[in-house]
C-alpha cells in the first residue's frame, strides 16, 4: 500500500498540528517543512526529526516531490499559495476557510480539476471521532427523523467568529444534513443593524467582515432547518461552541471530543438524562503519540480518499460551499433579504454593499484579535 509523502508549508500552530498528524500516521511520511522564520523550522523539525527544511516552496517541491502539501497559513495567503502548489499537480490540505472570496475559491478548485488532484479543507472536527459517533447514532435511528439543528460559536466578534470557528460548525452541519439551499441573517453592531461603515478588515487576515452579533436561519436542501448563533461575548467561552441536533425521537449534542445522546425529543429534568457516546476512533491511533486525534483522523480520511480515488469528506467543494454560506450570511445581513445558494455573483458582498454606498477603501485595522477588538471598541465610542 502506498505511503504518501507530505510537506508542510507554514510551521505555526496549525502547521505544527498538521505535521504531527502526518508524522504519526502509518501511511504518510513527513518529508519536509517550509517556513520563512528559521526558529519555527528548527523547533518543529527538531521535534519530529525532519531534516529537510526550506524557506522556498518551489525548491522544496522540486527536491522532495511530495504527494500532499499542507497549507496551514493565514487565510489571506491561501489563494496564492494554493495556486502555486497546484501548478505542480500535487494534492493540497488547506487550512479553513479555503479562501477569502468565492472568486478565489472557484479558481483554486478549477486549477485542481485541471491537474486532476484533490483539495481537502482542514475541518478536522467533521473527521473526528465525536462527529463520527453522532453520524453513527443518526444512521442507527437513535433520534428518529432529523428535523432541526442549532449551532453556537465561542463568543468572538461575530463576523470574525463566522470566518474562524463558524467554518467548522457549518461544515459539521453539512456532514449531518447536506447542502444549504438558502440563508437569512440578522447582523447587528452595537445593538443596531449593520451599516456599510461597519464593514471592516477581519482580524487574522480572514478577509472582510461585518457584524458584532449575527443570528442566521439556514434552510437545507434536505428540508432540515437550522439556526447558527455567532454573538460577541464579554469573554470568549469555548464551552459555548456546540451543535445540537433535534430528531423526532431524541437529540444529539456535539462538540470536539464529546458526543452525547438524549433518548427523548425534549429535555425535562428527572425524566431522562443525556448519555455520553464513545467517539469513533481508528484502532491504529496511539493517544500517546504527538498528534491530536481529530487531526490524525483528518489525515486518515485523506489517505483513504486517495487510496479510493475519491474526494475527502472535507473536500474543496465542501469548503467552498461553507464559504458560499458565509458570504450568503454577510449578504443577507447587509441587504436584509434571504439569499439563495449558490450565489451567481462571486465577489465579496460586503465590499459590493460598501461601494454601492459610495464609501472608499477600507481603513486598516490591527491583525491580532485583541488589538483589533480594542480598535473596534474605540470606533464605536466605547473608550
Amino acid at each position: 500500500m502506498k505511503t504518501y509523502r507530505v510537506a508542510i508549508l507554514g510551521c505555526r500552530g496549525r502547521g505544527t498540528a498538521a505535521a504531527r498528524a502526518y508524522y504519526q500516521h502509518p501511511r504518510t511520511e513527513l518529508v519536509a517543512l517550509c517556513d520563512l522564520i528559521p526558529e519555527r523550522l528548527e523547533t518543529l523539525g527538531d521535534e519530529l526529526g525532519v531534516a529537510a527544511r526550506y524557506d522556498d516552496l518551489d525548491r522544496m517541491i522540486a527536491a522532495e516531490a511530495p504527494d500532499i502539501v499542507a497549507i496551514p497559513t493565514g487565510t489571506e495567503f491561501h489563494y496564492e499559495l494554493a495556486l502555486r502548489v497546484l501548478e505542480y499537480g500535487i494534492h493540497i490540505d488547506i487550512e479553513k476557510p479555503i479562501c477569502t472570496t468565492l472568486a478565489e475559491a472557484d479558481e483554486v478548485l478549477a486549477k485542481a480539476a485541471a491537474h486532476n488532484v484533490q483539495v481537502a479543507v482542514h475541518h478536522q472536527g467533521r473527521s473526528g471521532g465525536a462527529h463520527q459517533a453522532v453520524r453513527a447514532a443518526i444512521d442507527a435511528g437513535k433520534i428518529g427523523a432529523l428535523r432541526y439543528m442549532q449551532g453556537s460559536g465561542k463568543g468572538y466578534y461575530a463576523g470574525y467568529g463566522l470566518m474562524n470557528i463558524g467554518t467548522h460548525m457549518l461544515n459539521s452541519m453539512l456532514g449531518v444534513a447536506g447542502p444549504v439551499r438558502s440563508v437569512q441573517a440578522q447582523a447587528l453592531t452595537d445593538g443596531r443593524p449593520i451599516s456599510p461603515a461597519d464593514v471592516l478588515p477581519s482580524p487574522s487576515g480572514m478577509g472582510t467582515i461585518a457584524g458584532e452579533h449575527v443570528t442566521t436561519a439556514l434552510n437545507f436542501a434536505s428540508g432540515i432547518t437550522a439556526t447558527l448563533l455567532q454573538h460577541r461575548f464579554a469573554t470568549m467561552d469555548s464551552t459555548a461552541y456546540m451543535l445540537e441536533i433535534y430528531g423526532s425521537e431524541g437529540r444529539l449534542y456535539w462538540k470536539s471530543g464529546s458526543p452525547w445522546l438524549l433518548p427523548e425529543p425534549h429535555f425535562a429534568p428527572g425524566k431522562s438524562e443525556w448519555q455520553q457516546l464513545a467517539p469513533v476512533v481508528p484502532d491504529h491511533y496511539d493517544p500517546e503519540g504527538p498528534a491530536a486525534v481529530e487531526d490524525y483522523q483528518f489525515a486518515d480520511e485523506y489517505v483513504q480518499a486517495l487510496d479510493e480515488g475519491r474526494a475527502h469528506e472535507c473536500s474543496g467543494h465542501e469548503g467552498r460551499h461553507v464559504l458560499e454560506i458565509l458570504m450568503g450570511i454577510f449578504e443577507s445581513g447587509a441587504y436584509g433579504r434571504r439569499v439563495e445558494l449558490p450565489q451567481q455573483d462571486r465577489d465579496h458582498p460586503l465590499l459590493r454593499w460598501r461601494a454601492e454606498a459610495g464609501l472608499g477603501a477600507l481603513e486598516p485595522m490591527p491583525r491580532p484579535y485583541a488589538e483589533w477588538l480594542a480598535a473596534e471598541d474605540r470606533r464605536l465610542g466605547r473608550g
